[in-house]
């Protein structure tokens, strides 16, 4: 069943410029520069009911944009767009209720109150009956660890802390359809990782749609099988991360261990040396040469671990971007 479906999207601004100076400001007055900007340019796709959905691509992308088109906070320059059935810009109360939109530089929590003042709004906001707004509760502060921190001002907390809060005031009408907006920007790699252990607990749980954006690529590659790529407002890429990284990613990586040193001219000839400082090896090498050169290791020299990997899934978007910019 599709939930989210986008055709012919395209969004743009008319974006004012002027220069510095007191001339400048004058002349702006009689004459103004305007310039439209495609934030959006044209894109269709369909995510269906259950799916996690990483959306990525640089700063200016159009990431955001196309968020804030699909939870109804903008309204599109041209194309349809339907979220359970629904058209987003006509923001009607139903279609309200069974979204949620979580942005890592926003916050709808207040400042100098406790995060539960802020739930216990979003209950009446919501309708939530009290036993299911207090078994939401109970449950999402659970398991982000946060249940004894939800009467302390917001104010108090640390950033993983108010992130952890804010995911629950998303979440406590238990949201059909989740858009979260780099969830885990500013935060430390243990933070990350309880983020994204929860996320995909309720993508799996709730069978929820989640559309994620992230400049963390372990985020996405951890958490989502599908990839969009969208650059200058245009995707570049929709489809399987895995075949993503299979179609751009020409080379493997051999990292080993040796039990003794070798000299690194006897390894030159196996492949790009990416590093090496004994006991640990990394060689780039030709994906259709790959199983060659590591039966030539295995059998030339004594090693004490040995792996093939496939490039960072960061690589491999950087080798996408290069290619659409020629």
């Amino acid at each position: 069943m599709t939930a989210i479906s986008v055709s012919h999207l395209k969004k743009h601004f008319n974006i004012y410029r002027k220069t510095a100076g007191i001339l400048a400001t004058i002349k702006s007055i009689f004459v103004r520069k305007n310039e439209v900007v495609k934030a959006v340019d044209d894109i269709s796709f369909e995510i269906n009911q259950g799916e996690l959905v990483g959306f990525i691509g640089p700063n200016g992308a159009g990431k955001t944009t196309t968020l804030k088109c699909l939870s109804g906070l903008l309204y599109p320059t041209k194309g349809k767009i339907s979220v359970l059935g629904y058209t987003p810009y006509d923001r009607k109360y139903n279609f309200l209720k069974k979204i949620s939109l979580v942005m890592g530089q926003k916050n709808q929590l207040w400042w100098d109150l406790p995060a539960n003042e802020t739930f216990r709004l979003n209950k009446e906001i919501y309708e939530m009956k009290n036993c299911d707004y207090q078994n939401n509760l109970d449950e999402l502060s659970t398991l982000l660890e946060v249940k004894d921190l939800i009467d302390i001002p917001v104010r108090r907390l640390s950033l993983g802390q108010r992130m952890k809060m804010e995911l629950i005031a998303a979440l406590l009408h238990r949201p059909n359809v989740l858009f979260l907006d780099e969830p885990t920007i500013g935060l430390d790699v243990v933070m990350q990782k309880k983020m994204r252990d929860f996320i995909a607990y309720y993508n799996k749980q709730y069978k929820s749609t989640i559309i994620l954006t992230s400049h963390y690529m372990v985020d996405v590659k951890q958490l989502c099988k599908r990839v969009i790529i969208i650059d200058k407002g245009k995707i570049l890429y929709d489809g399987d991360l895995e075949q993503l990284v299979k179609k751009y990613a020409d080379k493997k990586i051999i990292s080993v261990v040796f039990e003794k040193n070798i000299d690194e001219k006897k390894l030159s000839s196996l492949g790009q040396i990416k590093s090496y400082k004994f006991p640990k090896l990394v060689l780039n090498v030709e994906r259709s040469k790959s199983k060659y050169i590591a039966g030539q290791l295995l059998e030339k020299f004594p090693i004490e671990d040995f792996t093939i990997e496939d490039p960072e899934v960061d690589d491999v978007i950087r080798q996408v971007f290069k290619e659409a910019n020629k």
